[in-house]
């Protein structure tokens, strides 16, 4: 690091005129014409002892900060480029949200500062008698790496302390380079490849006296939140400003907010509540509004608004055949039709989207896979059985700039963008950052660029996922760049935002998101506001790929890198639930709780059906694929269908799962309806539109049927969410806003079962209504109504006519 000064705050004359303008006067902020933050910044989760915050991913000009002020018992350095700010904990009172003001050229912006969470959890080995020379941990808490986490033996039991934020971490002990389950710990959990992990919980996700916060009364220039449970301090926040006693009152009825008038002058803007006392922070509250008044009609909402997308992921070759004449399979009996091209293109896309398939499904956000060019003959993989694939899926690139010739032209693309921008629809383009293929130029001009394949101990440096993760490479002729080097992050950071001026898309999925420096992605990101969000006024929402701990994929979400990351870790654990019989709904709250507690409550992180590396969810839940089989291999070796149709029903109630949480929902093309396939190849099969069996119509209905739900409803997209009851077998959760209340039922036994629960106070006289054809009673609050086994309910206000 850079020679620091420290920055004493109340000595500088920028603060003291600040000081006498304040954030506010009496009747209105006091804002910059030209913010300094784009959007609304999140709030910095803080380390125990010292934090560091890269200054440029919150402020445009942080070499333009007069002064900063933090709570008492923090502390700060700032460099002297003004790029890094290092806040340490003077005294571990600290309460749990406190805020930071930055004062820039006079303005004030104040920032959310949660104190961290992590506690201490004594983990120990027993051997039994056994003598090793190591033993180590490998898990959730060290991203599966075991050394990053080393026991040491006193007297005869092995033995450390993990400093770990609460939750629940699947991990395993190794012993002298031997994995084991933890003898003496009971518990474990399914592993989804065919064996089991042993279970660590440490401390609570969500305590039960914690503050809860809900939208109650929207006005023409006020907001009511109800609060549950005692709150010490409220943090309320118009965009980067915090709102003071001017603007908020706390009393019987709840916590009052006017809404600042300098609101009129913004399209969009939102408020955001927290608050906190002994027993933890509260949920966040997140209200959209429009000209200063809140947004209770999803008819205003645009597709720029990034909370109301619901992402499509399509694999371009394996979509739809638009344009025969671009057909170019390689040619070579050694390359299986599988991994070989079959013909979707560009112009099929936009066939689709103009006949209204996505359109009547409902989804308003395409995220297309790689397009740039890949190489025209085959390669050898590297793994056994060293099967020879063509780089149909994309993911091969030879050039960052160029369409593949088989998928089409620049002029299709823009076709094609035109196309869904003239239905409200958004594109995202897949896009690789990471690495090249051998043939590329860019790597036969500058091999140099090139992380190391061989390392220093002889082994080849491919697939370390964990050990070697910012260099391994994906296989012998794909070379890693090295990503941090500037001359190589600006080439590939200037390739990628060209895509985005070029053909107007809308952001981008990142592939090997963990495996790429942050420096790269504060890049990349810095550009596309400089160059296309401040002064085109444009939404660019950024999702990342990363297989690994809630920790490591948080990482790398803040405003200077990605909005959001793909939330795998609740996918697994919906899998579990609900494509197994024997699992407990339980975990997944517990897990849902967890995400909220990472992420945030309103957080933009992707919830998928499934994806191109992973089995199709459908042929797991209906025992067509075992999970402790090699689904690759199982999809090499015979014709997967669809074994048992209540797969088609547990199907469905993921993707009910997924509509209805908090986040951006993704569906892989073909779950729509139930799509079979085992691992990758067999998952990416080409698409369907006809002669659909009537399971899988029925199963495409309810996804059209759930994502128009969620389309049209503000609980869904902005809405709180409170847990209402869970047991093995049931689920139940409520989203509300203001007057409007959604209600979500699962039933995950194979028989029906019935199910009460009562709803809070509030919702005691308002009339609901069933969408998917249930029966129920519904008297002073309680709701009683019988469901089918692995099938879903969800209940919401009974419209006047």
């Amino acid at each position: 690091m850079r020679k620091t000064n420290i920055i004493f705050p109340g000595i500088l004359l920028p603060l003291l005129i600040a000081l006498m303008q304040g954030c506010s006067n009496r009747d209105d902020l006091v804002v910059p014409e030209e913010p300094e933050i784009v959007g609304i910044t999140a709030p910095v989760n803080l380390d125990t002892d010292s934090t560091y915050i890269y200054l440029q991913d919150h402020f445009r000009h942080p070499e333009q900060i007069d002064s900063v002020f933090t709570h008492e018992n923090l502390g700060f350095l700032i460099s002297h480029d003004s790029l890094l700010m290092i806040l340490y904990i003077k005294d571990k009172s600290l309460p749990k949200l406190s805020e930071m003001k930055v004062w820039i050229n006079g303005y004030c912006y104040s920032m959310l500062l949660r104190k961290s969470t992590r506690i201490w959890h004594h983990i120990t080995f027993n051997p039994k008698g056994k003598t090793y020379k190591l033993v180590q941990i490998a898990g959730d808490m060290n991203d599966w790496n075991p050394a990053g986490t080393s026991l040491k033996l006193n007297d005869t039991i092995w033995e450390t302390d993990l400093h770990l934020y609460p939750g629940k971490y699947q991990y395993k002990f190794v012993a002298d380079g031997k994995w084991m389950l933890d003898p003496d710990n009971p518990e474990m959990m399914d592993n989804n490849a065919g064996g089991y992990n042993s279970i660590l919980r440490a401390g609570s996700v969500n305590p039960p006296g914690a503050p809860w916060l809900g939208t109650n009364k929207a006005g023409r220039k006020d907001v009511t939140v109800s609060v549950r449970n005692e709150a010490k301090e409220f943090f309320v926040f118009w965009q980067n400003y915090r709102l003071d006693s001017t603007f908020v009152k706390y009393d019987t009825s709840g916590l009052r907010i006017r809404i600042p008038a300098k609101a009129k002058q913004f399209d969009q803007s939102w408020l955001r509540v927290w608050t906190y006392n002994n027993y933890g922070p509260s949920n966040e509250i997140l209200i959209p509004l429009e000209d200063g008044k809140v947004i209770t009609d999803v008819s205003l909402l645009t597709r720029s608004d990034k909370h109301a997308m619901i992402v499509y992921f399509m694999m371009v070759d394996r979509f739809m055949n638009g344009n025969r004449n671009n057909d170019a399979p390689v040619k070579d009996p050694e390359v299986d039709p599988k991994v070989n091209y079959q013909g979707g293109d560009l112009a099929g896309i936009t066939q689709k989207i103009a006949d209204g398939y996505f359109s009547n499904l409902g989804v308003n956000t395409l995220w297309i896979s790689p397009i740039t060019q890949n190489p025209m003959d085959a390669w050898y993989e590297y793994p056994p059985p060293h099967r020879k694939f063509s780089g149909y899926h994309g993911y091969w690139p030879i050039t960052l700039t160029t369409i593949d010739t088989r998928f089409g032209t620049s002029e299709e693309l823009r076709k094609l963008v035109a196309e869904a921008h003239s239905r409200n629809m958004n594109i995202l383009l897949d896009y690789v950052s990471n690495h090249v293929h051998q043939v590329s130029p860019i790597y036969k001009n500058h091999p140099d660029w090139a992380t190391p394949l061989i390392l220093p101990n002889k082994k080849k440096n491919i697939r370390l996922w964990n050990e070697q993760r910012l260099t391994t490479w994906f296989d012998e002729f794909l070379p890693t760049l090295d990503l941090s080097i500037p001359e190589v992050y600006n080439m590939v950071s200037d390739s990628a935002l060209y895509w985005i001026k070029e053909y107007d898309l809308d952001g981008f999925r990142h592939d090997a998101t963990k495996h790429t420096p942050e420096v790269y992605w504060r890049t990349l990101t810095r550009k596309i506001n400089e160059q296309v969000v401040i002064p085109e006024n444009k939404s660019v929402y950024q999702i990342g790929e990363t297989f690994g701990s809630r920790d490591l994929i948080r990482s790398y979400v803040n405003p200077g890198m990605l909005d959001a990351q793909f939330d795998f870790s609740i996918y697994f654990d919906a899998l579990n639930a609900f494509s197994k019989d024997n699992t407990s709904l339980k975990d997944l709250n517990y897990s849902l709780q967890e995400t909220f507690a990472y992420y945030g409550n309103h957080s933009l992180m992707g919830y998928i059906t499934g994806n191109h590396d992973l089995t199709r969810f459908i042929s797991l839940a209906s025992g067509a694929v075992s999970p402790s089989e090699n689904a690759t291999e199982a999809g090499w070796s015979r014709d997967i269908q669809v074994t048992d149709t209540t797969g088609y029903d547990k199907l469905s109630s993921l993707i009910a799962f997924n509509m209805t949480i908090p986040g951006v929902p993704v569906v892989y093309y073909g779950d729509e309806f139930g799509m079979p396939g085992a691992g990758d190849p067999d998952n990416r099969r080409m698409m369907r539109f006809d002669s659909l069996n009537p399971y899988e119509k029925r199963t495409k209905e309810l996804t059209r049927k759930l994502i128009h739900m969620r389309k049209n409803s503000m609980p869904l997209l902005y809405g709180d969410f409170m847990t209402i009851g869970v047991t093995d077998k049931t689920y139940i959760y409520l989203r509300s806003y203001f007057d409007e209340a959604v209600v979500i039922i699962f039933n995950k036994d194979r028989s029906s079962r019935k199910i009460d629960f009562i709803l809070p106070e509030k919702y005691n006289e308002i009339l609901l209504k069933s969408n998917f054809g249930n029966t129920f009673t519904f008297e002073k609050g309680k709701v009683t109504l019988t469901l089918q086994g692995n099938s879903f309910e969800i209940l919401t206000n009974k419209t006047e006519e």
